[in-house]
C-alpha cells in the first residue's frame, strides 16, 4: 500500500510538473538550456583538466620545465569552460526563479478570483485561515519544485552525457558509472517515497496552525473579555508543536539521506581510481583519461543532489496542488445573464413570487431544512417595506436572495421585472446595495471607505452620503476628516460610527434599492429613525437619488416610518399591511414589536443617549394599540 501510494504521489508530482512546462514553456526553455550547457561545461572540463594533467603537467614535471605557450592555451581553455559554466548558471537560475514567481503570482490570483466567484455557502464551510493557506503557503508549495527543476533536467542530460564519455574512454570504467548513477537515482526516488507523508501532514499542519492563529486574532474581543488568553495560547501551541514535530521529522529524513547521497559519488570516485589503476597498467587507460573520469565524478555529485531536491519535494507539491484544485475545481458558482438596467431611472421595484430556499446539503445547519417557503412580496418603486419577524424567521435570508447572496430552490427574484439571475454582475451591484448587521470597515481612510475607487464619486457625493446617513458630524470632527485613518476593521470607530460610514458606502453609489438588514442596531433610536426619515425624502438635488427600501427592522420607530410592513414566521409571510393594520390584527406582531420597545426602554434606562443624536421626527410617538 505505501509503495503503492508512493508510486501515486510520484506519478501526480510530474503531472504537477508537466502542468507548470505547459505554462511557461519559453522560460522552462531558457532555464533548461543554462542547465544543459553547464551540465555539458562540466564533462568537458573533466576533459580538459585530464588534458591539462596528462599533457602538460606531467611530462613539464618530467622536463622540468613548463612551456609558456601551452600553459597559456590551458590556462585559456580553463577560463573559457569556467565562463560558459557561469552563463549556464546564470541562465539556469533566472529562469528557474522566473518561471516559479510567475505560476506563484499566476495561482494566487486566480485562487483569489475564484474566491470572489463562489457563493456565500461555500466561505461558510471553509475558514478563513484555511483560504489564507491556500492563496500563499499552499500556492507556494505547489510550485516548489520549479527552482531545481531545470538543474534535474539538465543534471539527467548531463549523466547520458557521461555514460557515453565512459564508454568513449573505457568499457570497465563505464561499467562503475553504470553501478553509480542508477544507485544515486534509486536512493532519490527511496528519499521521496519516505518523504511524501511527513511533507503531506507539514503541509496539512501549516494550514491548520494559520487558521488558529487568524481565528484568535479575529476574536480578540473575545478572547480577552472571557479571560481564554491562556487556552488559546495552548491551543495555538499544541498545534505548532505538532508542526514542529513534523518539520523536525523532515529534517531528521534529510539528514540520513544527505550524507548518502553525498557518498555515494565520492565512493564511485575512488572505485574509479582502484579499476582505473589497473586498466592503466594493462594499458587499456592513459593517465589523462583517468584524471578525466574520476575529476567527472568528483563534480557530478552536486548536480545529481539536484534530482534529489525534485523528487524530494514533489510529495509537498502535491499536497499543495491538491489544496489549491480543491478551490479552483469548488463548484457552486452562480453564473450571471447578459441584461442590463437603465442606470438612474428612478427607484427600483423588488419582487419576491413563490420563493423557496433551502440550506445546501454541506451547510452547517441540517440538510434539506427549508428556511423558506412561498415568499411572495413586492417593494413598489420609491416605498419602503420593513420586514418583520421572531430570530430565525428568514428575515436576513429574503436579503440575501434580494442582492443575490444566495439564489433560490425555486420561484424568482426580480428587479424592474428581471429575474436577477438575467442580470450581468455590473448591473445588479450597480442596482442594489446591501448594508448588513455586522459592518465591516477596510484598514483605510473615510474617504476610501466611502468611495471605493468607483467613478463619479467625489467628495461631494462622500459628503452627501454622509449626510444622509447622519455620519458627516462626526466625520467633520475626526483629526484629518475624510483622510482620517480608521484602523482595522474600523477599530478606532464605534458600532455606530461604522454602521454608517457603511450605510453612507452603500449610498455614495447611488442604489436604486437599498437593503438594509439591521443595518443600524448599534444606532441610537433616535439618529436611526432620522436616518430612515432622510433616506425617504431624499432627492436627486441632495446629491444621493431616492431609493426603494427594503428593511429588516426591530424598533417601533423605525417600522411605523415603513409604507408596508411583511410579517415573517418560520420562513413564510404570514401578514402584510401597515403597522397600525398589523398591530390591530396580528397577535404574534403585537407581541414582537411590544418586546422589542420594552427592551428598548431597558436599554435606555441603563444608559444615556450620545450628544450628537439627532431629535426624533415628530409624528412618530405611536402608541401601541393592544
Amino acid at each position: 500500500m505505501a509503495s503503492k501510494t508512493s508510486r501515486d504521489v510520484l506519478s501526480r508530482g510530474l503531472g504537477v510538473l508537466r502542468q507548470a512546462i505547459r505554462e511557461q514553456p519559453r522560460i522552462f526553455a531558457v532555464a533548461v538550456v543554462g542547465s544543459v550547457l553547464f551540465g555539458g561545461m562540466i564533462i568537458v572540463s573533466a576533459r580538459v583538466v585530464g588534458a591539462v594533467i596528462g599533457e602538460v603537467a606531467l611530462p613539464a614535471i618530467e622536463r622540468g620545465e613548463v612551456g609558456s605557450g601551452t600553459l597559456a592555451l590551458a590556462a585559456a581553455a580553463l577560463f573559457g569552460i569556467s565562463v560558459l559554466r557561469v552563463a549556464g548558471i546564470f541562465g539556469r537560475r533566472l529562469g528557474a526563479g522566473y518561471m516559479q514567481y510567475r505560476l506563484q503570482a499566476s495561482y494566487r490570483r486566480r485562487v483569489t478570483r475564484r474566491y470572489l466567484e463562489l457563493p456565500l455557502s461555500w466561505h461558510h464551510r471553509n475558514s478563513t485561515g484555511t483560504l489564507l493557506s491556500n492563496a500563499n503557503s499552499d500556492v507556494e508549495a505547489a510550485w516548489y519544485p520549479i527552482a531545481p527543476l531545470p538543474f534535474a533536467v539538465g543534471t539527467l542530460v548531463m549523466l547520458v552525457g557521461a555514460i557515453v564519455s565512459l564508454f568513449a574512454t573505457d568499457w570497465a570504467l563505464a561499467l562503475v558509472g553504470l553501478a553509480v548513477f542508477p544507485a544515486l537515482f534509486a536512493l532519490n526516488v527511496v528519499y521521496s517515497r519516505r518523504m511524501a507523508p511527513r511533507q503531506a501532514r507539514a503541509q496539512r499542519l501549516r494550514a491548520e496552525v494559520s487558521g488558529i492563529a487568524h481565528e484568535s486574532f479575529d476574536g480578540a474581543l473575545v478572547v480577552k473579555t472571557m479571560g481564554r488568553e491562556a487556552q488559546e495560547t495552548a491551543r495555538f501551541a499544541g498545534r505548532a508543536g505538532e508542526l514542529r514535530d513534523s518539520l523536525i521529522a523532515v529534517g531528521r529524513l534529510r539528514g540520513i539521506f544527505d550524507p548518502l547521497l553525498e557518498t555515494l559519488p565520492s565512493l564511485g570516485t575512488l572505485a574509479v581510481l582502484v579499476v582505473g589503476a589497473f586498466r592503466l597498467r594493462q594499458g587499456a587507460i592513459s593517465v589523462t583519461e583517468l584524471v578525466s573520469v574520476a575529476f567527472l565524478f568528483t563534480v557530478l555529485a552536486f548536480p545529481v543532489r539536484a534530482i534529489g531536491w525534485v523528487l524530494a519535494e514533489l510529495p509537498r507539491s502535491v499536497a499543495g496542488w491538491d489544496r489549491v484544485r480543491r478551490v479552483l475545481d469548488a463548484t457552486g458558482e452562480m453564473p450571471y445573464g447578459q441584461r442590463v438596467l437603465a442606470a438612474g431611472s428612478g427607484p427600483a421595484t423588488l419582487s419576491f413570487a413563490d420563493v423557496h430556499y433551502s440550506y445546501p446539503p454541506a451547510e452547517a445547519h441540517p440538510p434539506g431544512v427549508q428556511v423558506l417557503g412561498e415568499v411572495g412580496f413586492t417593494v413598489p418603486p420609491g416605498r419602503t417595506v420593513a420586514l418583520v419577524g421572531p430570530t430565525g424567521a428568514g428575515k436576513s435570508t429574503i436579503t440575501s436572495l434580494a442582492v443575490r447572496l444566495v439564489d433560490p430552490d425555486s420561484g424568482t427574484v426580480c428587479l424592474d421585472g428581471v429575474d436577477v439571475r438575467e442580470l450581468t454582475p455590473a448591473s445588479l451591484a450597480g442596482t442594489v446595495a446591501l448594508v448588513a448587521q455586522v459592518p465591516f470597515i477596510f484598514d483605510d481612510t473615510v474617504r476610501a471607505n466611502i468611495a471605493l475607487d468607483r467613478p463619479g464619486v467625489d467628495d461631494e457625493v462622500v459628503w452627501a452620503a454622509l449626510r444622509l446617513a447622519e455620519a458627516d458630524g462626526f466625520v467633520a470632527a475626526l483629526p484629518d476628516g475624510l483622510d482620517t485613518m480608521v484602523g482595522e476593521r474600523g477599530t478606532s470607530l464605534s458600532g455606530g460610527q461604522r454602521q454608517r460610514l457603511t450605510l453612507a458606502r452603500a449610498l455614495a453609489g447611488r442604489p436604486r434599492l437599498l437593503v438594509l438588514d439591521d443595518a443600524t442596531s448599534a444606532v441610537d433610536p433616535r439618529v436611526e429613525a432620522a436616518i430612515l426619515a432622510g433616506l425617504r425624502s431624499s432627492t436627486a438635488e441632495a446629491g444621493v437619488p431616492a431609493a426603494s427600501i427594503l428593511v429588516v427592522a426591530y424598533r417601533r420607530a423605525t417600522i411605523a416610518l415603513a409604507d408596508e410592513v411583511i410579517y415573517v414566521e418560520q420562513g413564510r409571510v404570514v401578514a402584510r399591511g401597515t403597522h397600525s393594520e398589523l398591530l390591530a390584527s396580528v397577535p404574534g406582531y403585537v407581541d414582537l414589536v411590544t418586546a422589542y420597545e420594552q427592551a428598548e426602554v431597558d436599554r435606555a434606562q441603563e444608559s444615556s443617549y450620545d450628544d450628537d443624536v439627532a431629535p426624533l421626527p415628530s409624528g412618530l410617538e405611536i402608541e401601541v394599540d393592544r
